[in-house]
């Protein structure tokens, strides 16, 4: 009955929004921003508002922050923007395609999403308010790639604020959220907060948000809107308060990974499809690829099954540090033996040692033959890698590849997703023949006074942990291509004064 007549009850006078804000702004003071967010927003903002050097301006913002240039270099090249059809290495040229405009909402939606996980709330719940924020971002991501002629990046920004009441009295007013589930239930905390708080979720986000001083584009697309048939004037900011309305009640609905929220999903699909002008099974598709993300970026989340996620690392950790163990004392081995070891002997243990350091499914050791032109797989070890031996082979003239290019460069190569349609140009036809189960794959190149002598290639299939080869592993693996190379230094210059003898 409290609960019933609480909510019946008329508007509260204006001054207990009033009074609410100012309080949450005394919080905001005295434990600042969350966390830090306000700052990274005023250095991106500005940067998109400068009028002189605009683009320097933003390249600036942008590269100030290591973690924040990765993203952004790092989005700039994903599928979403794949129509450029250009590799973009720089922040600079990021900017220069994608526009300054669009390059401070990708700036303004990574660094919230790096400010909200990095966070560690106190409370479980504003973690939880949180994370689902970022959960609505990822969906927005992949609804908006999937709506032609729609910014993806507003979108995002959208979309994780659209909650910003939720997480900012969650994280600062913890006893308000408490007061607003005593009186709404758990899930009722919105329609509890006008009679409790004096405005509005909705409003304290947009409060917020002006706060800040975000664009008012954004803010205007971070308002709830029901689904419906589009009117007769339906403006940008109408579709992006759709698509953050849909994507922030479907990272409620995917949170716990079960079937109800499974069944909610469909339903938005369905009701917000003729406002966000995409089909539904489009839509749920675009979901499915969210979920898979959520599910390998998110901490906390059902979804993404943390325990096992936890443990998971743990092993991971665990054995990676051993097989650090072998690749170290396996350069050790081949450090007392470099004198007089011959390079088949060299290249023979520097495989065993890749193999079992990395915990690769297969490794192969090529060398060049020079006489017949070709690369030639000569050693294997792991998954039917003996058996592959015979059809290892493939043409040394230069080709635009991924192999040539490490050969040409005398660079390891590191390939992380090798089953990105994508890189599939990059790839040789004999590797798509015979090695194209592997997911990841590296490539270690042998040269010799400036020629490419061979290379160790080494795959991890699917059953691996996704991976990412660390500095360390990276110096060790140069360390081992050297020592090699040694071997096969000094059999030349013996080959060469052998045949200055006279006879």
């Amino acid at each position: 009955m409290i609960a019933n007549s609480l909510l019946q009850a008329a508007p509260p006078s204006p001054a207990s929004a009033d009074a609410t804000l100012a309080q949450l702004w005394e919080r905001v003071r005295r434990r600042g921003d969350m966390p830090g967010f306000a700052k990274a927003i005023s250095a991106i903002l500005g940067a998109m508002r400068g009028e002189d050097e605009h683009q320097f301006s933003m390249t600036q913002t942008v590269l100030s922050d290591p973690v924040l240039t990765q993203k952004v270099l790092r989005l700039a090249n994903s599928g979403m923007y794949s129509a450029f059809g250009q590799r973009i290495n720089t922040v600079t040229k990021a900017v220069l395609v994608l526009g300054t405009e669009a390059i401070g909402h990708l700036a303004l939606g990574l660094k919230l999403i790096e400010e909200l996980t990095r966070a560690s709330p106190d409370s479980a719940v504003a973690h939880v308010e949180m994370e689902k924020a970022v959960l609505a971002g990822m969906v927005a991501q992949q609804v908006a790639a999937s709506a032609k002629g729609r910014d993806a990046e507003e979108a995002v920004v959208c979309s994780m604020l659209h909650t910003l009441g939720r997480m900012m009295i969650t994280f600062y007013m913890p006893e308000r959220w408490t007061a607003l589930q005593a009186v709404g239930g758990s899930g009722g905390e919105d329609a509890a907060a006008p009679p409790l708080l004096g405005l509005s979720m909705e409003a304290i986000g947009r409060a917020t948000a002006e706060h800040w001083g975000l664009p008012k584009n954004l803010i205007a697309g971070m308002r709830r809107v029901e689904p419906a048939p589009r009117g007769e004037v339906f403006t940008h900011e109408d579709w992006l308060a759709a698509v953050s309305t849909m994507s922030s009640q479907c990272a409620s609905s995917l949170w716990n990974d079960d079937e109800a929220g499974a069944a909610q999903v469909r339903v938005l699909a369905s009701s917000f499809s003729s406002m966000l002008g995409v089909e539904p099974d489009h839509i749920l598709t675009a979901i499915e690829k969210a979920k898979e993300t959520a599910a390998t970026d998110l901490s906390i989340a059902p979804l993404a099954k943390p325990a096992e996620k936890r443990a998971a690392d743990i092993a991971t950790r665990r054995m990676r540090a051993e097989g650090n163990k072998v690749l170290l004392s396996g350069v050790a081995d081949m450090r007392d033996v470099v004198a007089t070891a011959t390079p088949g002997q060299m290249m023979s243990m520097a495989l065993e040692t890749v193999f079992q350091g990395l915990t690769f499914s297969r490794a192969v050791a090529f060398l060049r033959n020079r006489r017949e032109n070709k690369y030639v797989a000569k050693i294997g070890l792991g998954d039917g890698a003996k058996e592959l031996i015979g059809a290892l082979s493939f043409d040394d003239a230069y080709s635009a590849n991924v192999f040539h290019a490490s050969l040409g460069s005398d660079r390891v190569i590191f390939v992380e997703n090798a089953q990105d349609a994508k890189f599939a140009a990059k790839l040789p036809q004999w590797w798509k023949d015979c090695l194209s189960d592997a997911r990841s794959f590296v490539i270690l190149p042998l040269s010799s006074n400036g020629q490419p002598v061979g290379f160790i290639y080494g795959d991890w299939d699917d059953s691996f942990p996704a991976i990412h080869l660390s500095q360390t592993e990276f110096a060790l693996l140069n360390d081992l291509r050297s020592l090699i190379v040694k071997t096969v230094v000094r059999r030349q210059q013996v080959e060469l004064m052998a045949a200055a003898k006279p006879r």
